[in-house]
């Protein structure tokens, strides 16, 4: 594996520990900094605190859900550019046009949870920061 040589700043927000922790480790291991949090508003916050260069979001949480995130993050001056793919295991395009509403534009993409491998989700990082 190449490892990346500057620190690029991951925010993981997935409510499911075993993913979140999962994808950590490996996202760790390939050089990145990883900071998580368990539901859209303790991501909002880490968000607007650390402006990590990309945000995986998770859509279905508890107390704050990651479409409610992504409208508060816009509010914001720099979160409004912010980087995101969502990772969601939520099918419906309602749920997913809904996001693409927001106005996030080229910063937005989605992958189902089903359909990727840790593999396919490190190459999808790497190519949205350009690191490949």
């Amino acid at each position: 594996m190449n490892k990346i040589e500057k620190k690029i700043v991951l925010l993981v927000v997935e409510d499911e520990k075993t993913l979140a922790d999962t994808l950590e480790e490996r996202l760790i291991s390939e050089g990145f900094e990883v900071v998580k949090a368990f539901d859209g508003g303790e991501g909002l916050k880490l968000a607007l605190g650390k402006h990590p260069d990309l945000i995986l979001l998770d859509l279905l949480m508890p107390k704050v859900d990651g479409l409610t995130m992504l409208k508060e993050l816009k509010k914001d001056s720099w979160g409004k550019n912010a980087s995101v793919i969502i990772l969601t295991n939520v099918e419906s395009s309602d749920k997913i046009a809904e996001a693409a509403s927001l106005g996030f534009g080229n910063v937005f993409e989605y992958m189902l949870k089903t359909n990727w491998s840790l593999d396919e989700m490190v190459s999808r990082i790497k190519e949205r920061l350009q690191l490949k």
